[in-house]
């Protein structure tokens, strides 16, 4: 049977930038947690199934703080002594959990099972990763299994930056660290909380350039958006607050009420199609494309895993997030119900869990094959169905969650409707038809930019704005620095770049972390500030930008004249 349409996993990979930035309750821990719950499962499932024989082709993200990261030789032993840790709680939990009643007996079997877990995954990271996840991935792509796409360098928030000079150093960076890393030109970007913003005119009588622009003079040829900015209507799903994972804590005040301000009568764009983005630098001048093409993320599979109320992560006997033992950490009840207390979950059992992966697994492989099977027999077209995610949402969040993946893939593979595709793949293989013009949006609350910039954070943007310019001038000035102003317009250029990163302002709204999330801010502020005063003073602060390499270590051939 002929496929009737393709169907690629989009799985955006992001953390805030925290080396050597401590550890519990807010630092590295973030990163060690995602690479022993998330990162290395998926990787395990991933090379399961190619040395297995089966094929696949899916599409995922690391943004290139992420990738810097988990490339940093500090942050990689700090991991490998975090899950020696890990692995020594479990065992005291075993011991604790000796005495003699059904109760302990269960919960000691459990501690047993996540010392085996944590020892394989220590086992996978030091022997069949060789310590180097980065060149993991790596291999995968140059092997044609998945397709890697990159970011924003610091995950900023595009379309409230104030200067395309600014947008442009972070699209830059982003590339060049990929290249680096990767050995290849990436080909598709993931725009940081899928925010896109058109052309316009500034209040200044300035011209901005859409972001399509932006990206065709990085050759950054495909990009994902929310479903609302693809079809118009009301935001759905995440941007409407019904949601598991980092967004279901933004606050609900926060939630813009949905309107149909995107729905202007005359869309009739379709999540299973890509299309090219209009060129709305020139435009109306011009009315082309851009020659960057745009895919939606398809609500009906996106709602299956993103849905707090009926998604199935929610699942009852699906591990429990929120709930761990005061001994070691370690999470030892299921969800149990839709209403139950914390204080009265019942204990975790992996087999029920299994069994519900099996089902909630062939029941997304029909979902898919229904999607494009009716999109077919409607129209007689090859569509798409994109499933994005963030990639911590799987293991992290939804303990089980990779293991669904992994199943997904193997029903998939055996389905005859269906094509496994990454998004570059199916653009070059069915290149758009049409061109849309995308209005400006997210997929934060409500479809809109709130979530980054409301009352709790509107105080962030001026500074933000202010070393935009100044390292626009900066970089405009010097044309033939001496090499301790290399040196220190080259640090200058990093510390506006970690301002700029959505994460802290995402992380007050939430109020997930929010002291550690203006500290770290503040901190990038200063730093900047005081390499810019020694500057303009000719006077260049070469300690100050050494130390402030030393603490970071990223972006280690950025070029300060990519602000110019």
């Amino acid at each position: 049977m002929t496929a009737l349409g393709a169907f690629t996993f989009v799985l955006h990979s992001h953390l805030p930038y925290v080396r050597l930035a401590g550890r519990w309750p807010h630092g590295e821990e973030w990163i060690h947690e995602a690479a022993n719950e998330t990162y290395i499962p998926l990787l395990n499932m991933l090379y399961d199934l190619k040395e297995e024989g089966v094929p696949f082709s899916i599409t995922i993200g690391l943004t290139p703080v992420l990738a810097e990261q988990l490339a940093d030789p500090d942050v990689l032993e700090h991991f490998d002594q975090y899950l020696v840790e890990r692995i020594e709680a479990a065992k005291r939990d075993v011991e604790y959990f000796l005495t003699p009643g059904s109760e302990n007996g269960h919960l000691r079997f459990l501690a047993e099972w996540y010392r085996d877990s944590h020892e394989k995954t220590r086992t996978s990271f030091n022997e069949r990763f060789n310590r180097d996840l980065i060149g993991a991935f790596r291999r995968l792509q140059d092997a044609g299994c998945i397709e890697i796409i990159t970011s924003a360098a610091t995950h900023g928030y595009l379309p409230l930056l104030s200067r395309d000079s600014s947008v442009r150093a972070q699209l830059k960076t982003g590339v060049r660290s990929y290249e680096r890393i990767f050995g290849t030109s990436p080909r598709a970007v993931w725009l940081p909380e899928c925010a896109y913003r058109p052309a316009y005119i500034t209040e200044t009588g300035r011209k901005r350039a859409g972001l399509e622009t932006l990206l065709a003079e990085n050759d950054l040829r495909t990009f994902f958006s929310e479903t609302h900015t693809i079809t118009g209507g009301s935001p759905v799903g995440v941007a409407t607050g019904d949601v598991i994972g980092p967004y279901g804590a933004i606050k609900r005040r926060y939630v813009i009420p949905t309107t149909d301000q995107f729905n202007t009568g005359k869309k009739t764009a379709t999540t299973f199609q890509p299309y090219y983005v209009s060129d709305t630098t020139n435009y109306p001048e011009t009315h082309t494309h851009s020659g960057v093409a745009v895919i939606g993320r398809n609500q009906k599979v996106g709602e299956q895993v993103w849905s707090a109320q009926y998604g199935y992560p929610g699942d009852f006997d699906y591990r429990e997030f929120h709930k761990k033992a005061g001994t070691s950490g370690l999470q030892y009840w299921r969800i149990s119900g839709a209403k139950v207390e914390l204080g009265d979950k019942d204990f975790y059992h992996p087999d029920w869990a299994e069994y519900k992966v099996d089902q909630h697994a062939e029941h997304f492989a029909h979902l898919v094959g229904d999607q494009l099977r009716q999109y077919h027999n409607q129209t007689g077209k090859f569509g798409l169905v994109s499933a994005n995610y963030d990639t911590e949402l799987f293991g992290h969040w939804w303990f089980e969650g990779v293991n669904w993946l992994g199943k997904v893939i193997r029903h998939l593979n055996q389905h005859p409707e269906v094509e496994l595709t990454s998004a570059s793949q199916f653009i070059e293989k069915h290149p758009p038809e049409n061109v849309l013009d995308l209005p400006e949006s997210s997929w934060g609350a409500g479809g809109t930019h709130f979530v980054w910039d409301n009352t709790e954070t509107h105080w962030m943007w001026s500074p933000i704005h202010e070393i935009e310019e100044r390292m626009e001038v900066l970089a405009s000035n010097f044309n033939a620095p001496s090499d301790q102003e290399l040196l220190v317009l080259n640090q200058a250029a990093r510390e506006a770049l970690l301002v700029q990163s959505s994460d802290w302002s995402f992380l007050v709204t939430t109020g997930q972390a929010r002291e550690y999330a203006i500290r770290r801010f503040s901190q990038h502020v200063e730093r900047f500030e005081k390499l810019a005063a020694s500057l303009e003073a000719g006077n260049p602060n070469v300690e100050a930008a050494q130390e402030y390499w030393e603490l970071d270590r990223i972006f280690s051939d950025i070029d300060y004249r990519w602000f110019r």
